[in-house]
């Protein structure tokens, strides 16, 4: 990244007070930032930072207003949104980095996949039979992709993916490290010994365009039909989606949770770490559901927030929580205090 104030201004919609013509190769925080960093201010509570900053350009809110002298070495870019701006300024650097093209001699491909222009596909990674990996997709090392397997145009996979046979990936995805898509799902049947037989997942996998799938994160195969994860979900770090779930569109997930067998979760709902889903229930869109939450029923009100295990209306279980301490205090602690007095 090596870019001037006023082009970056220009590309992200801010405007200039100080020099228009500082070069800027890098973005950092604002108590690290070096002479030649773009940094922030989004949040009100580093404002002290932004006095004895060494970044050379800094993006801050239309309407702030400095309550001391700025460094002045220091540009400043006000926008609308300062956070917003810098995710902007993120995208665009990471965009502009060179990646390599091309195939790696050390790299698996087999003679009927296809591989579209522009892409790169890494060393020691596989590419089974059949499988068609689009425009511009960047497939780094150790990865392996299985028999079947559609790739979309500017996906990117990082190292040790696996995407199994048949399971179909949309554009401008990027599904981090370690990232299992399409393993067979958790199914078996008892049997008239007491054993477990094992029941063939034959589905795939189904995620929409513009994904990511985080670390280490597994989404298993569909008995029949597909698991499917729909346009613009974003899911954390080590969470589990068994088979035949459905996600809708732009719904987030953070790290951890689960999700069990055909369950639906509806679009736009923010589902905070370590929340468990029952099986074969539905939430409704736009629901938002607190950390370490247990949901063991459906919730078919949209735009609610929950939270507890079994999870409900975030009002109630808080009034339950409050009356549960002072229910303890009038019971038990009340009773303790007035005995040490008496035996004092």
């Amino acid at each position: 990244m090596e870019v001037t104030a006023k082009v970056l201004a220009e590309r992200i919609g801010g405007s200039i007070e100080g020099s228009s013509d500082v070069v800027l190769n890098q973005i950092a925080k604002i108590d690290e930032a070096e002479e030649g960093s773009l940094t922030f201010l989004a949040n009100m509570e580093y404002e002290g930072f932004i006095y004895t900053t060494q970044a050379s350009a800094a993006l801050v809110a239309e309407n702030f207003n400095p309550s001391h002298a700025l460094p002045e070495h220091l540009t400043l870019i006000r926008v609308a949104d300062p956070y917003a701006a810098f995710a902007a300024a993120l995208r665009w650097a990471a965009a502009s980095q060179a990646y390599p093209e091309g195939i790696s001699p050390n790299a698996d491909v087999d003679t009927s996949a296809e591989v579209g222009a522009n892409c790169y596909i890494g060393p020691f990674t596989v590419v089974e039979a059949g499988a068609k990996i689009e425009a511009g997709c960047q497939i780094h090392s150790h990865v392996s992709i299985g028999r079947g397997v559609r790739i979309g145009a500017g996906t990117i996979l990082h190292r040790q993916v696996s995407v199994l046979d048949h399971c179909t990936i949309g554009s401008e995805c990027i599904i981090q490290a370690g990232a299992v898509i399409g393993s067979d799902g958790f199914g078996f049947a008892p049997n008239s010994a007491g054993h477990y037989d094992k029941v063939p997942q034959t589905g795939n996998v189904s995620i929409g365009n513009r994904c990511e799938i985080g670390a280490a994160t597994t989404i298993d195969r569909a008995t029949l039909g597909s698991t499917v994860i729909e346009d613009g979900v974003k899911l954390d770090n080590q969470i589990q989606i068994a088979h035949n779930v459905k996600i809708g569109s732009n719904t987030v997930i953070a790290a951890q949770t689960g999700v069990a067998g055909s369950t639906t979760i509806g679009a736009d709902c923010m589902v905070g770490g370590q929340v468990g889903f029952a099986g074969h229930i539905t939430v409704a869109d736009g629901v938002k559901i607190a950390a370490q939450s247990g949901i063991t029923k459906s919730i078919s009100e949209p735009n609610g927030i929950w939270q507890g295990t079994p999870a409900q209306p975030i009002k109630a279980y808080q009034s339950q929580q409050i009356a549960l301490r002072k229910l303890i205090r009038a019971l038990v602690l009340d009773r303790i205090e007035a005995l040490e007095q008496k035996l004092s």
